[in-house]
């Protein structure tokens, strides 16, 4: 069974950085896609970043050059590097794996940036 484990999230000023980590867990194909995607309340759930296990990336306009996606694939893990955050990215941040026809999500992680 595939577990994902999202540690990082928190309280920070505006401007200020976090990373997001996310452990998977589990049978994991070797071909995949991994991110992050963040909800607030009210509204649908909308890609963050994405990383695929080929190495190719890609990101919200809204967090583009404020944002880094990385991927450790030998420890399985997913990093968000978030700086110069914004009020605005105050969010749920959740983890997903998509790999073959499937999906999973983590337990998500708050993020709030104060102004």
């Amino acid at each position: 069974q595939v577990q994902l484990v999202e540690s990082g999230g928190g309280l920070v000023q505006a401007g200020g950085s976090l990373r997001l980590s996310c452990a998977a867990s589990g049978s994991i194909s070797a071909i995949n896609a991994m991110g992050w995607y963040r909800q607030v309340p009210g509204k649908q759930r909308e890609l963050v970043a994405r990383s695929s296990s080929v190495g190719t990336t890609n990101y919200a306009d809204s967090v583009k050059g404020r944002f880094t996606i990385s991927r450790d694939n030998a420890k399985k893990t997913v990093y968000l590097q978030m700086n110069n955050l914004k009020p605005e990215d105050t969010a749920v941040y959740y983890c997903n794996l998509h790999m073959s026809f499937d999906d999973y999500w983590g337990q998500g992680t708050q993020v709030t940036v104060s102004s």
